[in-house]
């Protein structure tokens, strides 16, 4: 059911080296992108009326309007299942204590007498989030982009989330409910690639926003990096993925588990153990095939998954070498299932988010941990960061020098200026001095 990889006995490449042997689904964002630019396009000329026909051609519904009715969040709030209500708002709640420390603050930094630096820290106006709706439904991803958006001050939010025919063109009733948890009232029935260009053209109904964040399929991913640039994005997110280090005192039952969990979102999910114990690899093998016969997804999702060349169980030397491995692999979920987990969780250097030991699996990071599981994903967590509220934020550094502390440094401007050969950068400083620069103090 899952393929096997084994790294023992030579040394371990590095770098790229060492990423290449390792397994990865298939993600062309390139190709991709020609098929979403002639839909982008067509939302930026046409407007609400294009967004409509694109929901009957992708969605098999004829909207009258694509922005939501408020009572539509009403009346699914009013309807929720009162046990998914109680979870969702402690879901918010533990999203909102973690992603609230995060807030920056402003600072000042005198760098000398009579000059300073501040830094203060600015949301952005407005921005689109969206919330997908193909194979499953997620209010887990509206609470883990609007709380951190809400958290970093944003003062406009819309969201976007697929029509759905069964719901007479709305988006699905949770999503809706969860919006109106949060207060999220600007809400869109606009999917894929439509709601990105939605929101970064704007349309007679939805003024454009400066940034979008958000999970999606591969269209969504192309439409993120169609519009780079014009707005921005958290990131060009790929299929999901689990990657699990353990040894021999992992549990193999919670090992199998926690690869299907994450299997069964998406037929190019990855699911990889790195382990050192080929007892451990044998009986989460043994393990995988009843627990994936008493589940749900199975042929569509799940066993496509776990058969698919983007998961393995990957066979070790030793510990250092499996954290070479999940390093290089850089994973958007680690798990770290080890003896004394939390000193080797702390020895990881590249993951979106670590979940240390048996009883922090990643299905509590999806919905209740508290963290952001708006996570990089295809290796990019080497170099990027999931979703918080920084993200949100813009650094903006303000200067403020007094006639005294620009003489001081005033000559020195003016060397690197002739240095670089820019001399009305320097003749800029002179001016100010009736072009006689004065001697530093």
């Amino acid at each position: 059911m899952i393929s096997r990889i084994d790294l023992r006995g030579d040394a371990l490449p590095e770098g790229p080296a060492l990423r290449d042997l390792l397994p990865r689904a298939d993600f062309d964002v390139a190709a991709a992108l020609e098929k979403v630019r002639p839909i982008c396009e067509d939302v930026h000329h046409r407007g609400d009326a294009a967004l409509i026909d694109f929901a009957e051609r992708f969605d098999g519904v004829r909207l009258e309007s694509v922005r939501v009715p408020a009572q539509a969040l009403t009346d699914a709030l009013e309807q929720l299942d009162p046990a998914v209500r109680a979870a969702l708002e402690e879901s918010i709640r533990r999203a909102r204590l973690v992603h609230r420390e995060q807030r920056r603050t402003t600072h000042t930094t005198q760098v000398v007498p009579g000059g300073t630096v501040t830094e203060k820290w600015v949301p952005v106006d407005r921005v689109g989030l969206y919330a997908p709706g193909g194979r499953s439904v997620y209010p887990s991803s509206v609470i883990m982009n609007a709380v951190p958006a809400q958290e970093a001050g944003v003062p406009s939010i819309a969201l976007a989330s697929p029509a759905q025919a069964e719901f007479g063109g709305l988006p699905h009733p949770t999503i809706l409910a969860a919006c109106a948890l949060l207060g999220v009232d600007e809400v869109y029935a606009a999917g894929g690639a439509t709601a990105v260009a939605m929101f970064a053209y704007g349309t007679e109904s939805c003024p454009p926003a400066n940034m979008v964040t958000g999970p999606g399929n591969i269209w969504v991913a192309a439409a993120k990096r169609y519009f780079t640039g014009r707005i921005g994005i958290d990131a060009e997110a790929g299929p999901t993925e689990i990657a699990i280090l353990a040894d021999s005192t992992a549990d193999p039952v919670h090992i199998a588990s926690d690869l299907i969990s994450q299997a069964e979102h998406d037929p190019l999910a990855a699911a990889v153990l790195v382990t050192d114990s080929t007892d451990l690899a044998d009986a989460v093998e043994k393990e995988l095939e009843p627990q994936v016969r008493a589940t749900k997804h199975i042929d569509d999702r799940i066993v496509p998954a776990l058969e698919g060349r983007q998961s393995a169980v990957v066979l070790v030397d030793g510990l250092d070498e499996g954290l070479r491995v999940v390093d290089a692999y850089g994973a958007e979920h680690l798990e770290i299932q080890t003896a004394d987990a939390a000193a080797v969780a702390d020895r990881v250097r590249n993951a979106g988010a670590v979940f240390v030991g048996p009883w922090s699996p990643v299905s509590l990071g999806d919905y209740a941990a508290g963290s952001n599981h708006v996570l990089p994903t295809g290796g990019c967590a080497c170099h990027s960061s999931g979703l918080s509220v920084q993200s949100f934020l813009r650094g903006i550094h303000i200067v403020d020098y007094t006639r005294d502390a620009l003489a001081e440094v005033a000559h020195h401007v003016v060397t690197l200026a002739e240095a670089e050969d820019l001399p009305a950068h320097g003749a800029a400083i002179k001016a100010r001095f009736d072009w006689k620069v004065p001697e530093s103090k």
